[in-house]
């Protein structure tokens, strides 16, 4: 059973600013969730087949070619800033 000293706890871990009057309603949320997920880890999947995976399938690719022609200088024309063919972007990050 999930308590409230719990939930503080991952709020901190994850940065969450969680006020006290919403803990019991999370508590009470998270503690049907993991019912839940007990539940479904009980049941008998003996003899069920696994779903479809997708990362079964193959992929279909397409042949890799130019198909085309370079546009480089048309889309740099378009950028507020460009120099020696490449896109100036503003720096985000110090």
């Amino acid at each position: 059973m999930i308590e409230a000293k719990d939930i503080e706890q991952v709020a901190r871990l994850a940065r969450i600013q969680i006020e006290d009057d919403q803990i019991p309603e999370l508590t009470n949320r998270l503690d049907r969730i993991l019912a839940m997920v007990d539940r479904m880890q009980s049941e008998n999947t003996e003899g069920v087949e696994p779903m479809a995976n997708p990362h079964d399938a193959s992929q279909r690719l397409r042949e890799d070619k130019v198909t085309e022609a370079d546009q480089r200088d048309k889309l740099l024309a378009n950028a507020p800033m460009a120099e020696n063919g490449l896109f100036l972007v503003p720096k985000v990050i110090d």
